[in-house]
């Protein structure tokens, strides 16, 4: 099931408005995360860094397979989940909740709405 209220990408990362007003938080999706199996290492972007939409920034380690993890959006990271250094898990277990990867400030907030909402994400996902 995916969540409502969520913005997506068909590279199965998932967008939501943080608490901080203007910044986004980002994670990887139930779909990526079962994808993936096990997850065992996270190598997560750095603050401040400024990404463009597309950039691999990230990158997930599982029991099967090295996955990378692109940008959502342009802009910059201000925040990191610092917890997944030490508990890569969280992605499995809590992909929507603890599990989430980094914040980040879009340099253009209106893309976020040229992301996928809940049902298109799930047509990507059906589609696969």
């Amino acid at each position: 099931m995916v969540p409502e209220g969520l913005q997506y990408t068909a590279e199965h990362e998932w967008v939501a408005t943080a608490e901080d007003e203007g910044t986004v938080r980002v994670g990887i999706t139930d779909y990526a995360q079962d994808q993936l199996g096990d997850v065992v290492f996270v190598q997560l972007p750095t603050v401040a860094e400024t990404v463009s939409a597309g950039d691999s920034i990230a990158e997930v380690e599982s029991t099967k397979s090295v996955s990378e993890i692109y940008a959502p959006l342009a802009g910059e990271i201000t925040a990191v989940n610092e917890a997944l250094g030490d508990t890569p898990e969280q992605l499995n277990s809590d992909p929507y909740g603890a599990g989430w990867m980094f914040e980040m400030r879009p340099s253009d907030p209106g893309a976020l709405s040229e992301l996928l909402d809940a049902s298109a994400y799930q047509a990507v996902i059906d589609g696969e």
